[in-house]
């Protein structure tokens, strides 16, 4: 006998953020009767905090294994680029803290 309290495994972040692009695309669209615009935004919700919960355990997995100048362990908040660069390093007139 299967156990009825087995949940079926979530999608990995790449494959839950398209399904997510998907999902906005069609309520976007406006053509789904009330019921699957419901039932799509639901599915919605639920894949963003999937992807939130795997982006905030990938922030802690760099502050864990970020190390200082010296080699040795050392743990620091990862900090993006203010400017919405994508956390890139930009060397060109970036303005320091």
């Amino acid at each position: 006998m299967a156990r009825a309290t087995k949940k079926p495994k979530e999608p990995d972040f790449e494959a839950a953020l398209k399904r997510l692009e998907g999902i906005v695309k069609s309520l976007e669209e406006g053509d789904l009767p009330l019921a699957e615009s419901l039932r799509l935004y639901e599915e919605g919700v639920g894949l963003t905090r999937q992807c939130a919960a795997r982006l905030d355990e990938a922030q802690r997995r760099i502050d864990i294994l970020t190390r200082a100048e010296n080699g040795a362990a050392e743990l620091r908040p990862f900090e993006p680029d203010p400017e919405g660069g994508g956390g890139e390093d930009h060397e060109d007139g970036g303005e320091d803290r």
